[in-house]
This record gives C-alpha cells, sequence and structure tokens, in this order.
C-alpha cells in the first residue's frame, strides 16, 4: 500500500511540475553564464580592456553617479569584473515630499572613470529595453524565477513547484530502493545504472531512475535552494526550527526606523571610512582576511550605510557576504553580517545562495556543472513524461484487447 501510494504520489507531481522544471532547467543553465554571456551580446555595457589599476573607490564612484543627476539618490551599488551595477532612486523633492522620477533605477557605470555607461530598469525588467541583445539575459532571469510574470505571485509560483520538487526528492530515491530479501546492494545497485542495449522506453526508465539517483544531492539542494528563493514563509519556519536562524524580518525588528531617514549627517566619503576601519576589527576579531572592497548601500529606511567587501569567508565569488552596517548620522558601527561563523542557519542559507547561482568563489568547472545540471533537469522532466505516456498507451491497448476480446466471446 505505501508503494503504491509512492507510486501515485511520484507520478501526478512529476506530471505536475515537469513542463515548469523543463523551463526553469534550461534558464538556470543560461544563467549559469550570465555574465559572460551578457559580455559577448552587451560588450558596450562592459569595460572590455580595463586599464592596469584599481578601480575608483566606492565613494567616489557613488559621487560620480549622484553628480551625473543631481536628483539621483545611489542605493546599493557593487564593483565588479567589468563594470558597477549600481541601483538607484531619486532623492526627496521638498516642494512635493515624495522622489523625483528618474525613468530608471539602474546605473551601468565604467569602475576605472565612474562614466555611465548605461541607465535601465531592473534586470527583471526585461519588456522596456529596446534591443533583443538587452532583453536576453533579463528574459532568462524572469523565466526562471517567476515564469517571466516579474511579479511576486509568480515568485510564490515558482516556490510552490519547488517545494513539491524537494518533497518529490524522497519520495523518487524510496521508489528506487529494492524490494524483497537478499543482499541489499546486490539488489539496489541495478538502480544505479543505464541498460543501453535495451528500447528506447527501457533507456528512458533507467535514465530517469539512475539519474535521479546519481545527482539526487544536487536534486535535493536546488529544490530547497529554490524554496528559499520563493517560499520564505516554509524555508523560513523550517530553518528556524531546525537551526539558529536569523530571519529577514529578524534583521528588520533589528535596524528599522520608525522614521526613514532620508538625509544622513555623514556623506558617501565618511561611510566608506568608517566601514573600513570597522571592517578591518572584524577581520582581526573573527580572524578572516579582507580581499578588496565590494560594494556600498544607504538604505534610508535603516538610517544607516552597508559597507561590504570581499573576503576569506565568502563562499561566493559575487554578491554581499561579508558586511558591516554604519549608522547614517554617528558613523558608529550598528551589525555585522558575516557568511559563516555567526549563525548556523543563516551559514548554510549562504551557502544555498552560491550553490544555486553557480557562484562557489566563481569557480569555472563549478559553473560548468551547474549549466549540466540545469539540461539534466529538463531531461529529467521528459523522461518521466514519456515514461508515463508510454505506460498510458500500453493501458489503453491492453484495456482495448480486452474489450475486444469479450466482444468476441460474446458473439461466439
Amino acid at each position: 500500500m505505501l508503494r503504491r501510494s509512492m507510486i501515485w504520489l511520484h507520478r501526478w507531481t512529476g506530471l505536475l511540475i515537469a513542463g515548469f522544471l523543463l523551463v526553469i532547467g534550461i534558464s538556470g543553465s543560461i544563467l549559469a553564464f550570465g555574465w559572460r554571456i551578457d559580455r559577448l551580446l552587451n560588450p558596450e555595457l562592459h569595460v572590455l580592456n580595463p586599464p592596469q589599476r584599481p578601480p575608483l573607490d566606492l565613494a567616489t564612484l557613488a559621487e560620480r553617479a549622484e553628480a551625473a543627476y543631481p536628483h539621483l539618490r545611489a542605493a546599493y551599488f557593487s564593483i565588479e569584473e567589468d563594470q558597477v551595477m549600481m541601483m538607484v532612486g531619486g532623492k526627496i523633492d521638498p516642494a512635493s515630499g515624495k522622489p523625483y522620477k528618474l525613468g530608471f533605477d539602474q546605473l551601468l557605470l565604467d569602475p576605472w572613470t565612474g562614466n555611465v555607461l548605461s541607465t535601465g530598469r531592473m534586470e527583471n525588467d526585461w519588456k522596456g529595453l529596446g534591443s533583443w541583445r538587452r532583453k536576453v539575459l533579463p528574459f532568462a532571469y524572469s523565466l526562471h524565477t517567476s515564469l517571466a510574470t516579474n511579479t511576486g505571485a509568480g515568485w510564490t509560483f515558482v516556490g510552490i513547484v519547488a517545494l513539491l520538487w524537494t518533497v518529490d526528492c524522497f519520495v523518487a530515491f524510496y521508489l528506487t530502493l529494492p524490494r524483497g530479501t537478499g543482499p541489499f546492494w546486490q539488489r539496489w545497485r541495478q538502480a544505479w545504472k543505464v541498460k543501453w542495449s535495451a528500447n528506447s522506453t527501457r533507456v528512458h526508465f533507467d535514465l530517469h531512475r539512475a539519474g535521479g539517483l546519481w545527482l539526487w544531492p544536487l536534486l535535493f539542494i536546488f529544490g530547497w535552494s529554490s524554496v528559499m528563493l520563493g517560499l520564505r514563509l516554509v524555508y523560513d519556519p523550517v530553518m528556524k526550527t531546525l537551526t539558529d536562524y536569523m530571519t529577514f524580518e529578524d534583521l528588520v525588528a533589528k535596524t528599522l526606523l520608525p522614521k526613514p531617514l532620508d538625509n544622513p549627517k555623514i556623506t558617501w566619503r565618511q561611510a566608506e571610512g568608517a566601514g573600513e576601519r570597522e571592517m578591518a576589527a572584524q577581520a582581526v576579531l573573527h580572524h578572516f582576511t579582507v580581499e578588496r572592497p565590494y560594494g556600498m548601500a544607504y538604505i534610508a529606511a535603516y538610517g544607516a550605510y552597508t559597507y561590504a567587501v570581499r573576503s576569506s569567508l565568502d563562499f561566493r565569488g559575487h554578491g554581499w557576504d561579508t558586511t558591516v552596517l554604519i549608522d547614517g548620522n554617528t558613523g558608529k558601527l550598528r551589525e555585522v553580517d558575516l557568511p559563516r561563523g555567526q549563525h548556523l542557519g543563516n551559514t548554510i542559507s549562504t551557502l544555498l545562495w552560491g550553490i544555486h547561482y553557480g557562484d562557489l568563489r566563481d569557480w569555472l568547472p563549478y559553473r560548468i556543472l551547474i549549466a549540466f545540471f540545469g539540461v539534466f533537469l529538463a531531461t529529467l522532466s521528459y523522461t518521466g513524461v514519456h515514461i508515463w505516456w508510454k505506460k498510458w498507451v500500453a493501458r489503453k491497448v491492453s484495456v482495448s484487447h480486452k474489450d475486444r476480446a469479450k466482444g468476441m466471446a460474446h458473439v461466439g
């Protein structure tokens, strides 16, 4: 009874999510090399021949962006290999008390000069971009995260698919276990093999079962990390129950001000200096090495600047992992956020981010593996549907033959 129930659950869960996993797998393979693909498609958005000197300091980049657009306030930005990605907003208009409308929320800058390479919308807002070349990566990202809806509902739906996928990982694993008596491994090892000399239906079945076993750890990790990204109302309670974990809501409760601080007393340059000093102190305290400045942000709701670096603690090659929060009025340390060593649940979550985005210290062989995994996920979905279809056709043929035999017996 248990096995029949699991077979039914695996069959219908797989059929329900197969199409979505096909789309998510292929788009994920593209995104594993997103920056490199964008560099080929849109070279004008990148500095292809960077000078042999360090990029501008973080404060200077923020100052030059705000000087280029007097009504602009830099929100957060990071120095990547050949561009600065800066999210921006409008300063508060004294006359209306509302932010100025800029017509864009993202700048791409030259890290060595501060010159503007492009203005645009956030990476998942692909419809407003003109050239198809500009749309390819934003569309792939939007498709992967929200099925190209760019809505919270789309993110949640993908999170629900990921939750079904995560649960089905355990159901599928159970169904590979051998039945009956005898040496366990001798019977189970057949499930790990593909009989290439068999007919196509058997090959599809073996690929589906053996492939799922060989890459089961990645299947589970990517399923659960997708829940983390799209379904926090499930992810957060589970992690909080099982580990020491600080949710985003916990952080907001600690740092949110009663009223946003739109005009901090300290400047970008003063905040950068305070960030450097505090980060150096944290490096000594927690025994890590600062490799280079990575980014800054000003968050009016917190009344604080964030100063981020790449460090020896980082799992990722990109991302805000090693950061300090600097008070926007006093320049004093408010919070420290490290990628590991503070809260086990947050350490796991940061690692999941790196694994999911194909970014473990920007290690190229891992990105290649993740691109392959996306294709494998699409293949797993296809073979599952193919197996169901063949069995469904076989049952129809069997029923038809039985009905014909009954009819002939009745005539006889």
